[in-house]
């Protein structure tokens, strides 16, 4: 298959287009940037230059490709303070994608996620997202609407990740809590850090993804879980002793002056199952868990000065 891949040379994308490539197929890569490009060259991967916003680009290379891998997110703005601007982006290309799909029985997968969906009970991937308007689910919206394409003769699936997708060269929620425990000089969890996140090692996700554009039937939700739920506190612990520094509850009310911008998300409780996912593609994650990871190294070595 030709596939056109968005984000392709970003965290996840890094991981899927070689996955791609291994099994034998042509990868087109959305690069918004001289580095993008020559990153995706370099990986075996054709390249489109443009941005999520170059709606005419997406239009053209999804109409040229035998499906598309949505995986790129406004993450720059989205968590500095604009995330409805983010995912109204977002929604915009996926809707130019649909329209391009349609009728074409070409399979669309784009990336969502998997915490907020519920509370205090393990998420399956028969929940939906409650949509009230706000920005988060405005992104959320962006996942139903995709599933909505089914009807229309479009191959559309939805991998909801894991909070925490770990793995050497993670510059995302994990990481920015090492550099708070290494800034701060203190480990810290929210409450008594019992609250649970899944997590999935990136190159079982690529495979997730890769698995999905080539089989996953249309209207299907998969779960790029590997882990089932990792209390917050073990994941301070480990960062604690790798760091050398002490461990400790942070109170909710100090959550934004201690966590900043992960504040708002580190108190989610939000366990999720792969039982469905597992038997609908027959996925099982191999590698190593976020706990194991942690204690790998990789994510303690000493920031560039």
């Amino acid at each position: 298959m030709r596939i056109f891949v968005t984000g392709a040379s970003g965290w996840i994308g890094s991981a899927v287009v070689p996955e791609l490539i291994d099994a034998g197929h042509q990868v087109v890569g959305l690069a918004r940037s001289d580095a993008s490009a020559a990153a995706l060259t370099a990986a075996g991967a054709d390249v489109v230059r443009g941005t999520v916003d170059d709606l005419d680009v997406l239009r053209d290379a999804a109409a040229a490709s035998d499906g598309v891998i949505h995986l790129a997110f406004k993450h720059d703005i989205a968590f500095t303070g604009d995330f409805l601007g983010a995912a109204e982006a977002d929604r915009r290309a996926v809707d130019a994608f649909g329209d391009v799909l349609a009728g074409t029985g070409r399979p669309l997968v784009i990336a969502s996620g998997v915490a907020g969906l519920a509370t205090g009970r393990v998420i399956t991937e028969r929940d939906r997202p409650t949509i009230d308007g706000s920005p988060t689910s405005v992104r959320a919206a962006t996942s139903e609407a995709v599933l909505a394409l089914a009807p229309r003769d479009v191959r559309a699936c939805v991998v909801r990740l894991s909070p925490t997708c770990h793995g050497e060269g993670d510059h995302g929620f994990l990481a920015s809590l090492v550099a708070m425990a290494r800034a701060h000089g203190v480990s810290g969890y929210l409450g008594d850090g019992a609250n649970r996140w899944p997590a999935v090692h990136r190159l079982d996700a690529a495979r997730l993804f890769r698995l999905a554009v080539e089989k996953a039937p249309a209207g299907s939700v998969l779960h790029g879980v590997a882990e089932e739920g990792v209390a917050i506190r073990d994941v301070a612990e480990v960062i604690g002793r790798h760091l050398g520094v002490p461990v400790s509850s942070v109170a909710p009310e100090d959550a934004a002056g201690h966590f900043s911008w992960l504040g708002g998300f580190l108190g989610l409780d939000a366990p999720a199952s792969h039982t469905l996912t597992g038997e609908l593609l027959d996925w099982q994650p191999v590698h190593p868990g976020l706990i194991e990871d942690l204690d790998k190294g990789h994510y303690f070595a000493a920031p560039a000065a």
